[in-house]
């Protein structure tokens, strides 16, 4: 958002550097911040009071993390080892506390003697380092720190009170260094210009942001802070929205061919042959998609429902209404089990109107082609051939479908699998196989909040499938705590012997596959004494598969499924689990998405604690699928306090993925979610939560809807034109404009 020389100024020079050349190396590879604007707007993540101490209780494992504490007691131990064999080895030990948790300090060797003298009972400081846990107890190993002294001219008060921010900092660079560096660039805040339009940001009540920056970097009270962010807040959403309403306008100018279904052709066939009635919700969609296709301009619409809402047949029957306006319809899945899946899916739902051009197909039927990348050459040519002429009306397939081999007679739908397992090029490629661009519908399992779907698909319209179809069971979710209670786990294979005995399957899901490679540089590293204290790996499938067919599942066939099986026998597998030979599966996520096996009512997921949410609750969603109750059972060794835990906790006590899409939100940074879906582009929000700040949102998508309907070009408005250019580096401009 800089408009200026002077904050577009290299962090890094030959000639002069605006601060040291280490220091700026460091923020350009740890942090990605190259000039001086980006190190205004790096801002604090949050703010200590020099008199008030950090809370230790809530410090996140595995994380590098800045606390402000005061040191209880410190000890120099000596000691035996490899290298000091005459017990000179030298440890310290110091204790901090916030005055009622207690965080240990360790420091090794020749790092001892500097923080012997300095860390004294009683010596409040700033410590930076990553929080271990050693010998049941929470560590930080050899931490920086940095004493807090009080000015000799200030008063008790004035220095207690002064607040001091924390900034998201790395191992290489503490938090104060970086504070110190940014009150050597902040006067040339004064040069910011602002993105806001006058009106917007008077109208609103919010601050410049020349004042904005100086007030998050050098508040003087909280109230200042309060006013930085919400400007700040505001900058973030309007500029983002800008950037898709721009896109939405652009789109709404692209040629598209209207798509409207025969009256009396494959669509109402196929409505005939449906042995039930649409949900209201699939009704609702489905005419939703229908009045996009008949436009003359291309639909682009995000189709997100719970796991088992009946998304697939949506997207079958808008497959179908451009199958009888003439086009074909291509269906991009992530993987090779999913593309088989849908296939056979589709082509059971269609019967003889998926038998085009064949003996006994029926009158209005088209043919179904897969389309993957380990197909046998001479099925590929007859695949690629069907397409060319138009034969078939329907294509799935993987990345396959996107090599230039591939050419359609018409294609009219693109509808995406998955949307978060697909790169934004990917799509485009697809896109780009029409004749004019093709309507796009794209499909996601992973329910979206309504503000982050505003965000991060804001060019797209959303239809959302909230109800379940007539039929399914509901799901029993429970935490079984292994390490806690051992007899809890050996219940669990109990439960799944009994639903085998029940005629029914059970899934067992690892994070881990197993046969890796040890990674000799691993291995060579020195050890380090907080090494020692490292987790162990997590759990392996064929480990696992191994260990139940000997112990506790002993006598039921048990086969196992993971990424890296030859395409040939994963589906070999995946046919026997459908058919009913196999009792258990173990497997990797492999089967997250897409697997339908309605007799499977079990799942036991090892090492629950190492998924995220949204993907705990797509795995659930592969038991229950038919009429007997599914049972999803969360194994994990984490202890009872542990956010893991609380996180499992979550995921057992509810099933609407909505809900659960929030809480996922909350526990990670927006950074992680919108990093994601847009295709690893870095995040720009900083101080915008997607979640807390909702109406914010919305708010700027009306204001920045209504700015470019009256200046697309932002021709009025350079300054804002320009926070946009810094917003759409290369990487995003693109992003943006693939959709």
């Amino acid at each position: 958002m800089d408009l200026v020389p002077a904050l577009e100024e290299p962090l890094r020079q030959p000639l002069k550097s605006v601060l040291g050349p280490a220091t700026a190396k460091v923020m350009a590879e740890h942090l990605g911040l190259l000039t001086v604007g980006d190190l205004l707007h790096h801002y604090p993540r949050r703010y200590e009071e020099r008199g008030q101490l950090t809370h230790l209780a809530d410090l996140p494992m595995d994380e590098h993390v800045t606390v402000v504490a005061q040191v209880a007691d410190a000890r120099l131990h000596t000691f035996a080892s490899a290298k000091a064999p005459r017990g000179k080895g030298q440890r310290l030990e110091v204790t901090i506390t916030d005055g009622s948790g207690r965080l240990q300090l360790v420091f090794f060797g020749a790092g001892v003697h500097k923080p012997h003298k300095e860390l004294l009972p009683g010596t409040r400081a700033m410590f930076a380092g990553k929080v271990s846990v050693f010998n049941r107890r929470l560590q930080l190993a050899h931490p920086a720190y940095e004493l807090l002294r009080g000015d000799p001219d200030e008063s008790v008060e004035t220095w207690a009170g002064a607040l001091i921010p924390i900034y998201p900092a790395t191992a290489k660079l503490e938090s104060w260094k970086i504070g110190k560096a940014i009150q050597t660039v902040l006067p040339t805040a004064q040069e910011a210009v602002d993105p806001l339009p006058d009106t917007l940001r008077e109208g609103r009540g919010l601050v410049p942001l020349p004042e904005a920056l100086l007030k998050i970097h050098r508040p003087h009270t909280k109230a200042d802070i309060e006013d930085a962010r919400s400007r700040l807040k505001w900058d973030e959403a309007f500029v983002l929205q800008v950037a898709l309403a721009r896109r939405r306008h652009a789109d709404a100018q692209l040629p598209a061919v209207p798509r409207k279904p025969a009256p009396d052709g494959l669509l109402t066939a196929f409505d005939a042959r449906l042995p039930f009635t649409l949900t209201d919700g699939q009704q609702r969609v489905s005419r939703e998609i229908f009045d996009d296709l008949a436009t003359s301009h291309p639909m682009h619409r995000l189709l997100q429902g719970e796991v088992g809402s009946g998304k697939t047949l949506v997207a079958l029957r808008a497959m179908l209404a451009v199958v009888d306006a003439g086009g074909q319809a291509a269906m991009l899945a992530p993987t090779e089990v999913l593309a088989q899946q849908h296939h056979r899916s589709v082509v059971e739902m269609m019967g003889e109107l998926a038998e085009g051009g064949m003996l006994g197909g029926a009158e209005q039927a088209t043919k179904v082609v897969l389309l993957t990348g380990s197909m046998g050459a001479a099925a590929r040519r007859h695949a690629l051939l069907d397409l060319a002429t138009g034969e078939a009306g329907i294509v799935i397939g993987t990345h396959a479908l996107i090599e230039d081999k591939v050419q359609f007679h018409d294609l009219g739908l693109v509808v995406v699998d998955e949307q978060h397992r697909f790169g934004v090029e990917q799509r485009d490629a697809l896109r780009g196989k029409g004749k004019q661009p093709p309507h796009l519908l794209v499909m996601t399992a992973t329910p979206i909040p309504r503000t982050v779907a505003m965000t991060v698909f804001g060019d797209l319209e959303t239809s959302v499938l909230d109800q379940l179809p007539a039929g399914r069971s509901p799901i029993a979710s429970h935490v079984v705590p292994a390490a806690d209670k051992p007899h809890f786990l050996s219940r669990a294979w109990e439960r799944v012997r009994e639903e085998v005995e029940n005629g029914h399957q059970a899934y067992v899901v690892c994070p881990r596959i197993g046969d890796e490679e040890d990674d000799p540089k691993k291995s060579a590293k020195k050890k380090s004494p907080e090494d020692e204290a490292e987790k162990r790996p997590p759990l392996a499938v064929l480990d696992v598969a191994d260990q139940l067919v000997k112990g506790p599942l002993q006598g039921l066939r048990v086969e196992v499924l993971h990424g890296r099986m030859h395409p040939d026998d994963k589906d070999a597998v995946m046919r026997r689990f459908a058919a009913g030979e196999t009792h258990v599966l173990v497997a990797t996520t492999v089967i997250e998405v897409g697997v339908n096996v309605p007799n499977a009512t079990a799942m036991v997921i090892m090492d629950a604690d190492r998924f995220g949410v949204s993907q705990l609750h797509q795995l659930r969603g592969r038991v229950g699928r038919g009429s007997a109750p599914g049972l999803c059972l969360l194994v994990t060794e984490m202890p009872e306090a542990s956010p893991a835990r609380q996180r499992l906790g979550a995921v057992a006590a509810t099933l609407d993925g909505f809900e659960l899409s929030r809480i996922d939100l909350e526990q990670r940074r927006e950074g992680d979610v919108l990093g994601q879906a847009q295709s690893g582009a870095r995040t720009s929000l900083k101080v915008l939560a997607v979640i807390e700040d909702e109406e914010i949102i919305a708010e700027a998508r009306q204001e920045a809807t209504a700015v470019v309907a009256q200046d697309p070009e932002l021709t009025r408005l350079p300054a804002l034109r320009t926070a946009l250019d810094a917003l759409l580096d290369e990487e995003r401009e693109q992003y943006l404009e693939k959709g």
